[in-house]
């Protein structure tokens, strides 16, 4: 019993003199950033200790849905003192460019000479530029959007948050989708501030989804409000799509993804209907396989590809309803292929279902000889051209590049074959060189 009191005693009093020589926690000052929007976002911050400052680590991120916990770490060069300033830039032009109003947070960990850790509080800012007045208006009853926008008046605004407030009300009862939280809209007052507030995107791009952070970017002026109203309806169910189905395992294709957008919009547009009439009438609709990856860059394909979404996803909800939409949804979550999602849900796979649309609509039956496939790709799908017709000032349409083609071996091995080719002919005149030589010397010798 003496011996444990004595051992507790001894325990105490070494905590004691630990704590006494264990330095105090820095002071922090200057703990900033300063956003250089679109480019770059620079991380400041001025630390003082009793003891020499070590080690200085920033720890940073924007907050969105992910698969599992996502820390970058930066490590920004300094000499070791009292006093330090440290400071890191992230370059978005190297990593990628954020969406605006992207929610971007940081934390220092400072490590003095003795050991002594400190971690910062977490502090966070919005990627957004500061060279439009903008305004914030919110919509529905429970402020499920915020809509920011800076040009225009009030009555523009609320007929586009309104419209936001209509889409996500007809997607939770048409379509089954529900908004789990809530989404900021971004509207720009033209395509080209919409461009040159994000880096690396198409000159056509209307508008964009990021379902991951919660966030909608579209440009649309006063005078495109009707498309803008049916813009805004389509950018907001990728984001509800995008919210369902998030996971690690699964991928939705694009004519799911992308009809369930354009049916959030209401009927097609007389042209667009009128194309996919043609396009049944004339037995030139694309396989549904053919939609589940990118669509085409050509115009006409790409209404198509749309129109013929719509029409697809219409006919499974409104043939077998939303619950069924949903149950299939959250099967592509759960990381079954499309195939498998579809014969689950429904009882046919993806050319059961072609076979099933076409004859609901009365197209011809599927051709079976021609099956293109186009391959998936996991990014954000843009809204590429307006439905209703409209088409903005400078924004071009979207045209293929001509990839030239090259037939033959591949170039390094042409080149080498072509240096074998090289040095042989250059032995054989070097062996035909040898004869002549030798014949001259002979002939000298008898002539001598």
């Amino acid at each position: 019993m003496r011996k444990s009191i004595l051992a507790l005693i001894l325990s105490l009093s070494l905590l004691t003199v630990t704590s006494a020589f264990a330095s105090p926690p820095p002071d922090v000052a200057n703990n900033e950033v300063t956003l250089n929007f679109p480019e770059s976002a620079t991380f400041h911050l001025t630390v003082t200790g009793e003891t020499e400052i070590a080690s200085v680590v920033l720890e940073y991120g924007n907050e969105q849905q992910t698969c599992g916990e996502v820390i970058a770490k930066a490590f920004p060069q300094f000499a070791p003192a009292q006093t330090v300033a440290a400071e890191w830039t992230w370059e978005m032009r190297q990593s990628g460019s954020l969406p605006p109003g992207a929610q971007l947070w940081w934390r220092w960990r400072i490590t003095d000479a003795n050991g002594g850790e400190t971690l910062t509080e977490t502090e966070t800012a919005t990627w957004l530029d500061d060279i439009h007045p903008w305004q914030t208006m919110s919509s529905g009853d429970t402020q499920s959007v915020q809509l920011h926008w800076y040009e225009g008046d009030q009555a523009f605004a609320a007929e586009l948050a309104q419209a936001a407030y209509d889409g996500l009300q007809f997607n939770e009862t048409q379509s089954g989708l529900k908004a789990e939280a809530p989404i900021d809209i971004y509207v720009y007052a033209n395509t080209y501030d919409l461009q040159e507030a994000i880096l690396y995107e198409p000159s056509w791009t209307g508008g964009q989804a990021f379902p991951d952070q919660d966030i909608v970017i579209l440009g649309i002026s006063t005078s495109d409000l009707e498309w803008g109203k049916d813009a805004i309806a389509h950018e907001l169910t990728h984001v509800l799509v995008g919210h369902l189905t998030f996971s690690c395992l699964g991928d939705v294709p694009t004519w799911l993804n992308e009809g369930l957008a354009v049916y959030s919009e209401g009927d097609l547009d007389p042209q667009s209907q009128q194309q996919l009439d043609d396009a049944i009438r004339n037995d030139t609709l694309l396989t549904v396989r053919s939609l589940s990856g990118g669509f085409s860059e050509v115009a006409d394909k790409a209404y198509l590809s749309y129109s013929q979404s719509y029409s697809i996803t219409k006919f499974l909800i409104e043939t077998h309803g939303q619950d069924k939409m949903t149950s299939l949804l959250l099967a592509l979550r759960d990381g079954l292929t499309i195939d498998e999602a579809l014969t689950q849900t429904y009882g046919f796979d993806v050319d059961g279902l072609e076979d099933a649309w076409r004859k609901a609509i009365g197209a011809s039956p599927r051709s079976v000889s021609a099956q293109p496939t186009a391959q998936p790709t996991p990014t954000f799908v843009p809204t590429i051209v307006p439905f209703g017709g409209t088409s903005f000032e400078g924004m071009p349409a979207a045209t293929p590049t001509p990839i030239p083609t090259r037939t033959g071996p591949p170039l390094p091995l042409t080149l080498i074959l072509l240096a074998l080719c090289c040095v042989f002919l250059l032995l054989i005149g070097v062996v035909i060189l040898g004869f002549v030589l030798r014949s001259q010397n002979h002939e000298g010798g008898n002539n001598g």
